[in-house]
């Protein structure tokens, strides 16, 4: 690393009794050159994002019920929402709504059949549904 001599800023006054001897030191900082492949953001760079799992949430409606109605729920208590049957569910990821979906059964287990990757995410699929309703 090559040393430079320190050196010291003036302001143009006078310095006081509290700075008085704490000159600012300025040294120009030297580095290595890394060793190794050059990035070229090949497809094994890639490969290693796409391999990130992210959690997917499915959501199948909303409800919204006064507090004391949620603590009088026992088991066995039908909780209803405010979407029909047929009507798509959303895939959300991170909070986002990302695709429309409808929900169908697979070897006794529930699961999503993609219906629409949404162009625009932040608008989510209510506005499909709600315009079908108002018709």
């Amino acid at each position: 690393m090559a040393q430079t001599e320190p050196t010291t800023t003036a302001t143009g006054t006078e310095p006081n009794a509290a700075s008085a001897g704490a000159g600012v030191s300025v040294q120009e900082a030297e580095f290595a050159r890394a060793e190794g492949k050059e990035p070229h953001g090949g497809e094994e760079h890639l490969d290693m994002l796409l391999e990130i799992q992210l959690p997917v949430t499915i959501s199948m409606g909303k409800a919204e019920i006064p507090l004391r109605r949620l603590l009088q729920m026992q088991p066995g208590s039908v909780l209803p929402l405010e979407k029909r049957m047929g009507d798509p569910v959303e895939l959300i990821v991170q909070g986002i709504p990302f695709a429309a979906g409808d929900i169908v059964v697979v070897d006794d287990c529930y699961a999503v059949r993609i219906r629409e990757i949404l162009s625009n995410p932040a608008a989510g699929i209510g506005t499909e549904a709600e315009k079908t309703k108002k018709a």
